[in-house]
């Protein structure tokens, strides 16, 4: 049996690697995946990659983008998610703030520096117009991190997953001002180039197991009661998330590669862009 370290987000996405898991699929090919839940997000799991603390993570692809750029040495090996992430902005349900413009000068509430968090943040002030090098940063680390900087006032704004953020809205902690969905896939599945080198076909067999759950996921009886009930939603916005998800099975293509990098390239989010060969591997 191989011991393969997996890290990812505690969200509803990643349910089909929990269930893979359970029913001992990667067990019955001799591979003991040992996943790793990492609520402080992509750019905890950037680090996890760096330091050899993960093998695999499944990954906010701006984040990781950017990262190996920045010289992490770390390879996307296919899509997990082709849909975009549906970011919600939101305050304070007591905020003054009422509308997206309203937030041009506001703080932002970051779980770290390199985070989807913040990244989405300066895309977001791309769309409205704003200047993205005036953007002041509060980290936070996770998302009860966010409810206490809300909260206090430490920060203003706070830009999350909509529906895992949704209870908060719920309970009359936030409030929701608007959307940003990413303008690409939202979910990669990262390796670690020295691991991935020695392990190509223990990545061939994970990745033919999570494809073959992720294809029939959806058809999966009552899989919306186990995602409300595991994830602590209402059964109605399950079922408009699983409506507006799409799961994928393919490599990151080098045109679509190509928009994510000059978008964060004029957004000065990256300082140079990378070739197809540094950033992907095709298995």
């Amino acid at each position: 049996m191989k011991t393969i370290n997996i890290a990812g987000v505690p969200e509803h996405f990643n349910l089909p690697w929990h269930l893979c898991v359970e029913n001992g699929e990667f067990d019955s090919v001799g591979i003991d995946l040992q996943w790793t839940d990492v609520p402080e997000g992509t750019g905890k799991m950037c680090q996890m990659l760096r330091n050899g603390e993960t093998d695999i993570a499944v990954i906010l692809t701006e984040g990781i983008v950017k990262d190996i750029n920045a010289g992490n040495p770390t390879k996307i090996v296919q899509v997990y998610v082709e849909s975009p992430l549906i970011w919600g902005i939101h305050v304070d349900a007591n905020s003054r703030y009422k509308s997206l413009s309203d937030l041009e000068k506001a703080k932002v509430a970051i779980s770290r520096y390199g985070s989807g968090s913040q990244l989405m943040a300066y895309v977001n002030a791309d769309n409205q117009g704003w200047k993205t090098d005036e953007i002041e940063f509060e980290v936070v680390n996770t998302i009860d991190g966010a409810v206490e900087a809300l909260t206090s006032g430490k920060a203003d704004y706070f830009m999350w997953e909509r529906f895992m953020t949704k209870p908060l809205v719920d309970k009359g902690i936030f409030r929701k001002i608007a959307d940003c969905p990413t303008p690409w896939p939202c979910f990669v599945i990262a390796v670690r180039n020295e691991f991935l080198e020695k392990n190509i076909g223990s990545i061939e067999l994970i990745l033919e197991i999570i494809n073959n759950t992720t294809r029939e996921f959806k058809d999966i009886p009552s899989i919306d009661r186990t995602l409300a009930s595991k994830y602590h939603q209402k059964i109605e916005d399950i079922q408009e998330w699983l409506h507006l998800t799409k799961w994928s099975q393919k490599p990151l293509e080098e045109k679509m590669l190509n928009k994510i990098q000059n978008q964060l390239f004029d957004l000065k989010i990256i300082d140079k862009k990378g070739t197809f060969a540094e950033l992907v591997k095709i298995i």
